[in-house]
């Protein structure tokens, strides 16, 4: 049960409201400082009704329980309360420190010798968190009589440590908070960010809890919080003293008015002192005086006076207001003389000095370069409108500058752009967070038209370092319109990135060339390896967000204080967290849901690993980044591992030169096209040096594409006068999509059995021509044998025997008896005929016939 407090003055006990009863009435009772002690303690009285408040200005004075106006110093809200003192932790703040899962209990044990020294420490105008793994908490209740809201300023300047705040009832159950809300948002260095949170009328437990995971030594920034205002209450008991630098000169006060600059106040204020001036300054809401430094070159700025009668102009240098900066010290830098009078550049085009200092412009229907006399156009002709400014010697009139800076009292005095000649220039400006404004108004042109613009639009926006670059915007409207300039500076680190993989590529060895296709692989690759432990026990794991190829939309997201892991396949659909890391790859640190104090899975310190695509290869080296593919198994496949590389240009303080990345991908036909992403055994951080992260991704999407020479035909039999002819991939398949296997063809038969008939009877016809020839001149033979017998037989009845050239036999040879004579007819052989036919064409008729004779001396013929 909460209740109002109030301690009396010099009293042995304090007054407390009871809680309200049905009725809407209370009872206002007295509790001793010392339990037990109860003697002479003042009676209970009826207390105010429930609906009772204070204005603003007053506090309720319980010993008469009437409403009093603050003293002056002080001030009250009212129906709030504000803490924007912090000396001491104020009365109704805990600090308590988790280490037990769920965060909600207390602390024992080894851990509670862990954490014992972790707390929340108050700084004077703030509270600072603790730097260590433990899960600290701030804590406030309070009570509302009606709905209302906690406000408060924060730095959260590192992602290294987790920040959250939340709100719970008086039965530790948390109230419904969206992520949003819960988890704060980063802030840059030295900047303050305020935080709003509605609150439910009832009991209020207010959380503001802080831990970090911690890899190694390295040292956290702290949370910084302030201001903390609370609306809802019925009214305050009592009024709070003005912070110093602040005052309040009447009673009543609901506010504490800032000291003006070069004066100071202490606690509780009623007026501000001034400092001395001559050695002292002080800023606006100085709580004290602040030594004068020596003068440097950041203390003062140069502008261009106006052109004189000569036509000259001259630089000076003026010291930047309010000047704080002493001269004549030792190490003071002395403000740049005047420099000499140089002549003025000519007006812009559309004006003419008319031998003044002062640029004019040109009379309606006249026009000028800038350098002449204006003069009147041509007959039928009319000047170009517009306005073209090439020469800064002073701001046109239709432009102005000046610098914002909420918390900047200084940068409003300052000019926040300087002409310079050929060119204007953004000013010195007096702090980062200073808002360098150039503003140009351009009146109504040709119809009188009027547009009542009731919000601002950007245009264009650049960051980062760019070069020299020329820049269009089309006006669509006739119509007045103002165009604004607004430089800032930012220490924030910038993708300076301009390459990306379009998912294709291509590698030739020797007469054959593989084609890739990598956008099956999808837009990011997530990996998450460990679990790993920090030195206190707390367990996390490292998440890798992978972009292999495409644009800007398809870069790997790694965000800071989530409530729910990103997945590969949601990650696209996700909308970007309040601090993330957008690039090729990047790290974060996941701390389950059963981490130190903390009730859901947090993602943090994510980080940039590669913002710079280097380029695609099958090389191991690239850019004097080398792969090492003995960290992974090898790949016995015919299709090379293909690498890429990439380069981060943030330096570290243990890789000077950026860190770099290889994802090596290998064809694994058997898998998915998003594949699997590991990390080397040997190094399961995915880094064995801790500046070079290698990645191996195994996946069907990183298999070449298909081509006619990765699958071959197969003839089938011929069966009912069919033939099938079927195509099927070359096993083992090596590669994914590109061209498809042919569809199934089948052929008639017919076609081959004709060919093989007609061979068959070519054989035949050819063999029966042979056996018709061969009777054909066997007969003929014969034929010519006869013939030639009966010319043989008629030659030796009618003539006589030609005379002989030798003997045919010699004396004494021939037998005895008569024998008839013979004629023997040597038949010639096949081949021997052929001959014979071959010879007719040659006249050579003769044949050779062997005569044998009955008788011994019977002669023989050739």
């Amino acid at each position: 049960m909460l209740w109002n407090v109030v301690y009396p003055p010099t009293a042995d006990y304090y007054y407390e409201y009871t809680e309200c009863d049905s009725t809407g009435s209370r009872w206002r009772v007295a509790i001793p400082h010392s339990p037990g002690a109860c003697d002479g303690l003042p009676e209970p009285v009826k207390g105010t009704e429930c609906t009772f408040s204070c204005r603003a200005g007053q506090f309720l004075e319980m010993s008469a329980q009437e409403c009093t106006p603050c003293a002056a110093g002080s001030y009250s809200l009212g129906s709030g309360i504000r803490f924007d003192q912090w000396d001491a932790t104020p009365p109704g703040f805990s600090s308590l420190a988790a280490t037990s899962p769920g965060g909600g209990g207390g602390v024992g044990g080894d851990d509670a010798q862990l954490c014992n020294s972790s707390t929340w420490v108050p700084q004077g105008s703030y509270m600072e968190s603790n730097r260590d793994e433990c899960a600290v908490s701030l804590i406030y209740a309070v009570h509302l009589k009606k709905q209302g809201s906690v406000t408060f300023d924060y730095q959260y300047p590192d992602n290294n440590l987790l920040f959250e705040f939340f709100i719970q009832n008086d039965q530790c159950q948390e109230t419904d908070q969206t992520g949003v809300k819960k988890w704060l948002k980063l802030t840059n260095h030295g900047e303050w960010a305020t935080h709003s949170v509605s609150l439910k009328s009832g009991s209020n437990v207010l959380y503001w809890r802080t831990g970090a995971v911690l890899m190694g030594s390295k040292v956290v920034k702290p949370v910084l919080l302030k201001n903390v205002q609370i609306e809802g209450v019925a009214y305050t008991s009592e009024c709070f003293p003005c912070k110093p630098g602040t005052y309040s000169t009447e009673p009543g006060s609901d506010s504490c008015l800032p000291c003006l600059r070069d004066t100071y106040s202490g606690h509780g204020a009623s007026s501000c002192t001034l400092c001395n001036t001559t050695t002292h300054y002080a800023s606006e809401g100085s709580g004290e005086c602040n030594q004068r430094p020596p003068c440097s070159k950041k203390d003062h700025f140069q502008i261009h006076t106006a052109c004189d009668s000569e036509g000259k102009t001259q630089i000076i240098y003026k010291w930047i207001e309010p000047k704080i900066c002493l001269e004549g010290v030792s190490g003071a830098v002395p403000l740049p003389p005047s420099g000499e009078h140089k002549p003025c550049p000519p007006c812009n085009p559309g004006f003419y000095n008319n031998n003044t200092a002062v640029c004019s412009p040109c009379q309606p229907g006249t026009y000028s370069d800038g350098t002449k006399v204006c003069k009147r156009c041509p007959a039928g002709t009319e000047p170009v409108l517009g306005y073209e400014y090439k020469w800064w010697n002073v701001l046109p009139a239709n432009m102005k500058t000046s610098c914002f800076n909420v918390g900047n009292s200084k940068c409003d005095s300052m000019n926040g752009w300087e002409v310079a000649g050929d060119h204007i220039q953004s000013g010195a400006g007096g702090s980062d967070n200073d808002y360098l404004i150039l503003n140009i108004h351009i009146p109504d042109c040709c119809f009188l038209q009027d547009v009542n613009r009731k919000s601002t639009t950007v245009v264009e926006s650049w960051a980062g370092n760019k070069t020299r670059q020329l820049y269009t915007h089309i006006m669509t409207k006739n119509a007045s319109v103002s165009y604004t300039w607004a430089f800032q500076r930012t220490n924030q680190a910038w993708d300076h990135s301009l390459c990306f993989s379009d998912c294709q590529f291509s590698h030739t060895d020797g007469n054959v060339t593989l084609s890739f296709d990598f956008g099956p692989m999808g837009s990011v690759g997530t990996l998450m390896n460990g679990p790993s432990f920090t030195s206190k026990g707390t367990k996390y794991f490292h998440q890798f967000n992978i972009s292999l190829c495409g644009g800007e939309e398809r870069m790997a997201l790694c965000s800071d204080n989530v409530t729910d892991l990103p997945t590969s396949e949601g990650q696209g659909e996700k909308a970007e967290a309040t601090n993330a890391v957008k690039t090729f790859i990047c790290q974060s640190t996941i701390i389950p849901a059963s981490g130190r104090g903390l009730h859901t899975a947090l993602s943090s310190q994510s980080i940039n690993l590669a913002n710079t695509f280097l380029g695609v290869t099958v090389a191991n080296a690239l850019e004097g980044i080398q792969s090492r593919p003995e960290l992974f198994s090898q790949s016995a496949r015919k299709v090379p591992d293909v690498n890429f590389f990439y380069r981060s240009l943030e330096p570290t303080s243990s890789c000077e030169s950026g860190r770099s990345a290889v994802v090596t991908l290998r064809c694994r036909p058997q898998m998915s096209a998003q594949g699997q992403l590991t990390v080397p055994s040997e190094c399961p951080a995915g880094t064995c040096d801790g500046c070079t992260f290698h990645f191996l991704w195994e996946s069907s999407g990183a298999c070449p594409t298909c081509t006619e020479m990765d699958y071959h035909q197969i003839e089938g039999a011929c069966r009912g006068g069919h033939q099938d002819m079927l195509y099927v991939w070359t096993e083992p398949k090596l590669c994914m999509g590109g061209v498809s296997l042919p569809e199934k063809r089948t052929l008639l038969c017919e076609n081959m059995d004709f060919f093989i008939r007609l061979s068959a009877s070519l054989g035949a016809l050819t063999a029966l021509l042979l056996v018709v020839l061969t009777c054909y001149f066997w007969k003929k033979n014969k034929r010519l044998e006869y013939k030639y017998s009966r010319l043989i037989m008629s030659a030796n009845k009618e003539c006589e025997m030609p005379g002989a050239d030798s003997c045919a036999v010699m004396e004494g040879e021939e037998n005895d008896g008569d024998m008839d004579d013979d004629v023997v007819y040597t038949k010639p052989s096949l081949l021997g005929k052929l001959k014979a036919i071959a010879s007719k064409g040659k006249g050579d008729r003769y044949e050779n016939v062997q005569l044998n004779s009955s008788h011994p001396k019977a002669l023989v013929w050739s």
